[in-house]
């Protein structure tokens, strides 16, 4: 009996492999370059793609798919290091510098995609706060924070500190006042040891 051939890999999957890098390789220059986030559409994002929107829509679902698509692209660098408990934003790290380290991480991020940060704290429906990278944020901040000595409410210590590094919050500082990178993340360090100090 001949031998069954391997069923080669099908041309579409490898194009909609392709298309899908283009289509996050252009949103993420949109973003980048954009006055707004609003100003960013589907029709833009698949012609800067070279795709039809069908495309994306198919591969995303919506604008806001493809907006956390986008998002967990470019977080993954942070993500790998928090779960591979690389220094100082690994569980080892002493507590307060973890503190620390993991609220400078989300506020570069933030500095670094402030126009893609501001899309996607806008795709949160009635409440930011409901949002899914919301919630896993508050929780690995939460979980940090309760093995501060004698923090009393960790919950409430992480919707605080989060609340300074919002996304409109890093826009109007830095993008409308002009507060450096630097100088944000001093501010935000300052903050932080007040708020935990003994």
């Amino acid at each position: 009996m001949p031998e069954r051939s391997e069923r080669p890999e099908r041309k579409p999957r490898a194009d909609a492999t392709r298309n899908r890098e283009a289509v996050l390789a252009a949103a993420d220059a949109l973003f980048a370059d954009c006055d707004s986030p609003e100003a960013v559409t589907m029709a833009d994002i698949a012609a800067a793609a070279g795709v039809g929107k069908a495309t994306l829509f198919r591969g995303f679902g919506d604008r806001t798919g493809l907006i956390h698509a986008l998002y967990e692209m470019r977080l993954a660098p942070i993500r790998r290091a928090i779960e591979e408990g690389t220094p100082p934003l690994g569980p080892a790290a002493p507590p307060l510098q973890r503190v620390s380290a993991l609220l400078d991480a989300v506020l570069c991020f933030k500095i670094d995609n402030r126009h893609l940060a501001l899309a996607l704290e806008g795709t949160g429906g009635d409440s930011p706060y409901a949002a899914e990278h919301y919630e896993r944020w508050h929780g690995t901040l939460q979980a940090a924070l309760e093995r501060v000595p004698g923090l009393a409410d960790s919950n409430f210590t992480a919707h605080a500190l989060l609340a300074a590094t919002r996304a409109d919050l890093v826009e109007h500082l830095v993008g409308r006042e002009g507060t450096t990178r630097e100088q944000m993340r001093a501010h935000l360090a300052a903050f932080t040891a007040r708020v935990l100090e003994p």
